[in-house]
């Protein structure tokens, strides 16, 4: 496949602008942009997830951009299904898949595939999902230990999304996580086939830029947007209830902080997942062109 023909994934933290170079080469391209952001496929989630514009998404195609509903279950093999189907459309019609987002897991899906974790049976998930719903802090943790330690050892006690996960396969297989995700997956692009970017200014100007961003969003109606969200009575560890800004300003909706300090927390929390996406951009994508 020729340069001019390949997939082009662009890869960033967030405010990095990475959305603005996906724009222009697509423009220049006749691209298709495609998200690879897994808060801007929520439709309830528009301001806070800073989804491209009216505009931009008028003057060029976009594809899976708030088109699942945040009641929705969401996992990174769906967005491999809609995106398969995404890209095998933008060939079909002789334009360029851009491939853009800030979520690591995505691409590493896109590129190396996902382990054939079976599926989970639904009365095994409701089963945990309920254990997990009434659940102590660190309890879920103790749980997984106790059935698997070596999975338990790899994750955040706190992260009760992910050890629920954990329970559930085991108890429907028998076998840990951990074994399951040894076993390679089928990538749906091959690395070859792709012009693959990252985005990263220096640290102090994208954390500069997240500021004046969130300062940004709240005038435009981000916790407007968090109270339409909260309506929904998600589980507290619904996907899109940790969207950056979600937790924040629904502890200020719910009066147990002011609109200052509610501001200056999910500023905090967007520092703290620059940092995250930074060190996996390091540590994964140290082979992609830097724009």
């Amino acid at each position: 496949m020729g340069a001019e023909q390949a997939v082009v994934l662009i890869a960033g933290p967030t405010a990095s602008g990475k959305s603005a170079l996906a724009l222009q080469l697509a423009r220049q391209r006749g691209g298709v942009v495609v998200n690879a952001d897994s808060m801007q496929v929520y439709a309830e989630l528009s301001v806070l997830t800073a989804r491209p514009s009216q505009d931009d998404m008028q003057s060029v195609p976009h594809a899976l951009y708030g088109y699942v509903s945040a009641t929705e279950p969401y996992s990174v093999a769906r967005w491999l299904t809609d995106i398969a189907a995404t890209i095998e459309r933008c060939r079909a019609a002789g334009q360029c898949p851009v491939i853009v987002g800030g979520t690591g897991l995505y691409f590493t899906a896109l590129l190396g595939g996902l382990s054939p974790v079976p599926p989970v049976p639904a009365d095994i998930r409701a089963h945990w999902r309920a254990v997990a719903a009434a659940a102590e802090p660190g309890e879920l943790h103790r749980r997984l230990l106790a059935l698997d330690p070596e999975m338990a050892a790899r994750l955040d006690p706190a992260d009760n999304q992910r050890i629920t996960r954990a329970l559930e396969v085991m108890a429907a297989t028998g076998r840990s996580l951990t074994d399951w995700q040894r076993q390679p997956g089928r990538p749906l692009l091959d690395p070859a086939d792709t012009e693959r970017i990252v985005v990263q200014p220096p640290r102090a100007e994208i954390h500069a830029r997240c500021d004046q961003r969130l300062d940004a969003m709240v005038e435009q109606g981000a916790l407007e947007e968090v109270g339409h969200l909260l309506k929904l009575a998600l589980p507290p560890d619904a996907p899109a209830m940790r969207a950056l800004g979600v937790p924040q300003f629904a502890a200020y909706l719910h009066g147990a902080c002011t609109r200052d300090a509610a501001i200056m927390a999910a500023k905090l929390a967007t520092r703290q997942y620059v940092k995250r996406q930074e060190t996996w951009l390091r540590h994964r994508m140290a082979d992609w062109t830097k724009a």
